[in-house]
């Protein structure tokens, strides 16, 4: 039986300012935008050519859920966002405002550098090598 993951839930603050940046600094396409009454919505996000994960932002809605947003994994590398060109995304980000909190490094798997989002979640941007 084949599977993939789906969705992965991200906790944040606001929905539609993890829209604004995930689409205008990141350049994602939201897939979808449902409301789900009581303040409530579904809303899945992801990266250009992306063929079947997706980011599915989820308001934090307890008190137990809100110290969560930005430090789901307890400060580690959280998701990983693959390109076919680093450098191009790599400055775009930059020019947008994007957060690096280290300088872009040769790894045996390609080229890598840890940015972080509008939460505080760090991310690995990386090219792997072909």
């Amino acid at each position: 039986m084949p599977q993939h993951i789906g969705y992965i839930a991200l906790l944040v603050r606001d929905y539609d300012e993890a829209i604004s940046y995930f689409v205008k600094k990141l350049g994602f396409t939201v897939y979808e935008d449902t409301d789900l009454g009581g303040g409530k919505r579904w809303v899945l996000v992801a990266p250009p050519g992306s063929v079947e994960a997706r980011l599915l932002l989820a308001k934090a809605a307890s008190a137990e859920q809100s110290p969560r947003i930005g430090n789901q994994t307890g400060g580690r590398v959280f998701l990983f966002l693959h390109t076919d060109d680093f450098w191009r995304d790599y400055q775009a980000y930059r020019s947008r405002g994007v957060v690096f909190r280290e300088e872009p490094r040769e790894e045996q798997y390609g080229i890598v550098a840890v940015f972080e989002d509008l939460y505080g979640n760090r991310w690995d941007l990386m090219e792997l090598k072909r």
